[in-house]
């Protein structure tokens, strides 16, 4: 008991702290057609939530162990998780949700089949587990998600946590499920979702500079129960010195609130080192314990002491619509600090073509804008070049043999703000198309017998790309995808 007072009152004496160095969201020039969002567990449901109430705002979502969209609209809480199988009458009540409101209490549903989708989780999850994201995937694809933007990835060995490739200080284990649901997995889960989300990334920074983290007032946007006094916004230095950034939300998971893990969820994740080298603001909102009881939308009455994102109901039967509380408030704090400095007044860059095509490159050439500072080239919506192209020309390359690509330009101001992309322009590259993908599934000792892997500590690693595929026996099952000659990743082929 003693313990149990203690800690609260650390954490009421840190919430104080955190309160009394608050400082105003700001505002800043973000590209509206470039903000995503994710989350794990409660915060998954969230993402999920908000893509489909503002799909005409999010353009990326990322799922890490959540559910389908109104799942505990229709069911109580329970059927949403421990690895409940969602039945097809499930199912068919959530679609029609979505279907009756589209274009009304939520934005048309039509958007969601253009956003690019990202969904994880652990085999070992009994938390939320595979049949909730199995179901997740289902909508999805129900609703029009191509194959080519949904990405679904279910990894051997790891629990109910976040996964990330570098060790921080107290995170569990990967196959674990504790406090404070981060953990080595030997799989970089920030990298994952907004590589999907946004393309090839630049390398990342793993030290961040302190003075980039920001903790702001998150009362001025919301006076909701489950809603913490502060939030935190990471600023890359460029975006704070005007340039034209993207922007993505990071929703933590229940238990994963400054209350109980302090900010680890916002520091520890890896979020922040790859926004850091890639123009990318993550605006980190803060659920705090609520243990009032609250009547909820199909689970009865309960408290919210572990700091979830609202995905049951505590806070009104239109917790999932555009006018939910904490949905509402969350949409605040995009828009405003997406209401910064206007895009760059310049015109997009004319006479886009393509030559010198070589089985791995393409040139790519322009007519040059008066008054730009430099230019952006963007092969299928995402940017090529790591730094800002000074003549009217680059040479893409890393391309694959025998592959029609398209690539528009952007001129950039000496703000950094770019104008509107180009017209397309499309080019092939020479040589023969890479052959098809192919998947083998078996245990992870049978992998290492074939040769498409290799062990290492007790776990079995792929080769080539050295992911941990989890411990090295015959019970853990894997699905290998070979993309080229000795080299395999975890994933499934289409």
């Amino acid at each position: 008991m003693m313990h149990t007072m203690r800690r609260v009152a650390a954490a009421a004496a840190l919430m104080a702290a955190c309160s009394a160095q608050a400082q105003a969201l700001p505002q800043l020039n973000v590209d509206k057609s470039r903000i995503s969002v994710s989350g794990l567990s409660a915060g998954g449901f969230m993402a999920n939530q908000l893509g489909w109430a503002h799909s005409s705002t999010f353009m990326g979502v990322g799922v890490f162990a959540g559910g389908p969209y109104t799942c505990a609209r229709q069911s109580n809480y329970t059927s949403c998780m421990y690895n409940a199988p969602v039945s097809s009458s499930m199912q068919s009540g959530m679609q029609a949700n979505i279907n009756n409101w589209s274009g009304s209490s939520i934005d048309a549903k039509a958007n969601v089949a253009a956003q690019k989708i990202f969904l994880f989780v652990g085999t070992s999850d009994y938390t939320v587990g595979p049949n909730p994201m199995d179901a997740l995937n289902a909508q999805y694809a129900n609703n029009g998600v191509p194959a080519g933007n949904l990405e679904y990835v279910k990894r051997s060995g790891t629990a109910h946590t976040f996964p990330t490739d570098f060790d921080s200080s107290g995170n569990n284990a990967c196959g674990s499920t504790a406090s404070p649901y981060i953990s080595n997995c030997g799989y970089d889960g920030a990298k994952a979702v907004l590589t999907k989300i946004y393309g090839t990334l630049n390398a990342r920074n793993n030290a961040p500079a302190a003075g980039n983290y920001l903790q702001f007032n998150q009362g001025a946007f919301t006076s909701n129960p489950g809603m913490a006094s502060t939030g935190w916004v990471y600023v890359p230095a460029n975006c704070a010195a005007g340039a034209q950034c993207r922007l993505h939300v990071a929703l933590h998971g229940c238990a994963q609130s400054l209350t109980h893990i302090g900010d680890r969820f916002v520091r520890n994740t890896g979020y922040t080192r790859w926004a850091d080298t890639n123009s990318i603001i993550v605006l980190f909102p803060q659920a705090k314990v609520d243990s009032t009881n609250r009547s909820t939308a199909a689970s009865g009455s309960l408290p919210n002491p572990n700091a979830c994102w609202d995905w049951v109901g505590w806070y009104g039967g239109n917790f999932a619509q555009k006018a939910g509380s904490q949905i509402t408030a969350i949409k605040a704090m995009v828009d405003h600090v997406a209401g910064g400095a206007p895009g760059a007044s310049l015109p997009p860059p004319t006479g886009v073509s393509t030559s010198g095509a070589t089985s791995s490159s393409m040139v790519v050439s322009w007519a040059g804008v008066q008054g730009a500072a430099g230019y952006n080239v963007y092969r299928g919506g995402s940017k090529v070049n790591a730094q800002l192209v000074a003549g009217t020309s680059y040479t893409d390359t890393g391309l694959a043999a025998g592959t029609t690509y398209s690539w528009t330009v952007r001129s950039v101001d000496g703000n950094g703000a770019e104008s509107p992309p180009s017209s397309p322009a499309t080019g092939t590259t020479t040589g023969s198309p890479p052959p098809t993908a192919t998947c083998h599934t078996s245990s992870n000792y049978a992998h290492t017998t074939a040769g498409r892997a290799y062990q290492s500590g007790g776990y079995a690693h792929a080769n080539g790309s050295h992911q941990n595929m989890g411990l090295w026996n015959v019970f853990v099952t894997t699905t290998l995808k070979q993309t080229g000659p000795n080299h395999y990743v975890i994933g499934t082929c289409p």
